[in-house]
């Protein structure tokens, strides 16, 4: 079976979503590509193709790394296994 998302490295804190059915309550399975390691979250809310999901807790104003690069802040809390996309991580170039 195919991963549910995709992570580049063991230091991100989001990952991609690859599928289309990841539904609030699935446990979603991701595969670390540069380690080659399988995880596990749980997710909290429905999350579309090409979204994010956390991989861990994220506190307001915290970074967020997706492929090992800065990917902007949290502008909201967001726990393990929730949606992340433009209505809580904005950019941080304004």
């Amino acid at each position: 079976m195919p991963p549910h998302f995709l992570v580049h490295n063991p230091e991100d804190s989001a990952g991609v979503v690859v599928v289309e059915d990841a539904k609030a309550g699935m446990e979603l399975e991701g595969w670390v590509m540069d380690t080659d390691e399988t995880i596990h979250v749980t997710a909290l809310d429905d999350i579309p193709i090409g979204h994010k999901v956390a991989l861990s807790d994220i506190k307001n104003g915290d970074t967020i790394m997706k492929y090992g690069h800065d990917n902007g802040k949290a502008v909201a809390d967001i726990k393990r296994g929730g949606h992340m996309q433009v209505h809580n991580v904005k950019t941080k170039r304004w």
